[in-house]
C-alpha cells in the first residue's frame, strides 16, 4: 500500500515538458466558428418561426413526402435563391467592405422589392431587426442604425457580420444557403411530418446542389438579378390568410 501511495507521489511530481509548437497551430479557420454560430438553428431571431409558403404548400397537397419536399427546397435554390438573393449577398457583401452605406441600402430595398407577397417582406424585417440588435449587444456599433425604421433585411445584417468578422464571401454564401435550407427541411419535418433520416437525405441532396450552383449565383450578372419562384410568392400570400398555421405570416 505504502509502495502504492509513493508510485503515485512520484507520478504526480513528474513535470511532462509542454511541445514548444505554436500552441494555436491547429486553428486553421477559427472565423468558420463565427460563420457557425451565425447560421445556427440557435441564434436568436426567430427564423424557426417561419416557412415561405411551404406551409400552404404542404396543406394544399403540392408538398406531401420526403420526394416533393426535396423538389421544392432544391427548386428553390437552383431557380430563386441563385437568382436573387446569392447574387445580393454578393453586392451588400462588397458594400459593406467598402462602407458604402449608399449602396448597401440600394441593394437592401431591392431585395425587399423583390419579395412579392407581404408576409415574405416582414419576415425579412423582423429578421433583420432581431439581428441588428443581436449584433449591437455583440459590440457590432455598425448594426444600431437598424433597430429603427427603415429596418435592414437579415441578409444585409447577415453580410454586415460576415464582412466585420472576416468571413470571405464564398463561405459566407454557402452558410447562408446551408442556413436556408436546413430551416426549410426543419420545416418540413414538422408539418408533413417526415422522419429525421428523410431530413438528412434532403440535406444531403442540399449539399451537392449548393456546391453545384454557389458560383452561378455569385457570378450573375446585375440585369439578371430577380425573383423567379411566383409559385412561393402565391403560397406565402395564400399563406397571410390560412385558417390554421404553425407558422407565422
Amino acid at each position: 500500500m505504502n509502495q502504492s501511495l509513493g508510485l503515485i507521489k512520484m507520478m504526480a511530481s513528474i513535470s511532462i515538458p509542454m511541445s514548444t509548437k505554436n500552441p494555436t497551430s491547429h486553428l486553421q479557420n477559427p472565423n468558420l466558428l463565427k460563420l457557425m454560430r451565425l447560421t445556427s438553428p440557435s441564434l436568436p431571431i426567430g427564423g424557426y418561426s417561419y416557412s415561405q409558403g411551404l406551409e400552404f404548400a404542404i396543406s394544399s397537397g403540392w408538398v406531401h413526402d420526403t420526394s416533393t419536399a426535396s423538389d421544392w427546397i432544391q427548386g428553390l435554390l437552383t431557380n430563386s435563391l441563385i437568382n436573387l438573393d446569392l447574387p445580393v449577398l454578393k453586392k451588400i457583401y462588397e458594400a459593406w467592405r467598402e462602407s458604402d452605406t449608399d449602396r448597401v441600402r440600394y441593394w437592401n430595398n431591392f431585395l425587399s422589392a423583390n419579395r412579392d407577397a407581404f408576409e415574405l417582406q416582414e419576415e425579412d424585417r423582423q429578421l433583420g431587426k432581431a439581428l441588428a440588435r443581436l449584433l449591437v449587444d455583440l459590440d457590432l456599433e455598425e448594426a444600431k442604425p437598424f433597430l429603427n425604421p427603415p429596418y435592414g433585411g437579415f441578409l444585409t445584417l447577415y453580410t454586415l457580420a460576415v464582412v466585420r468578422w472576416d468571413i470571405s464571401l464564398n463561405d459566407a454564401a454557402h452558410g447562408f444557403l446551408w442556413m436556408w435550407a436546413e430551416n426549410k427541411v426543419l420545416c418540413a419535418m414538422k408539418l408533413i411530418p417526415l422522419g429525421q433520416t428523410d431530413g438528412q437525405k434532403i440535406l444531403s441532396a442540399v449539399i451537392e446542389t449548393i456546391s453545384r450552383v454557389i458560383n452561378q449565383g455569385l457570378d450573375l450578372s446585375d440585369e439578371d438579378i430577380g425573383y423567379t419562384a411566383p409559385g412561393q410568392g402565391i403560397a406565402s400570400v395564400l399563406h397571410e390568410t390560412q385558417y390554421t398555421r404553425l407558422f407565422r405570416s
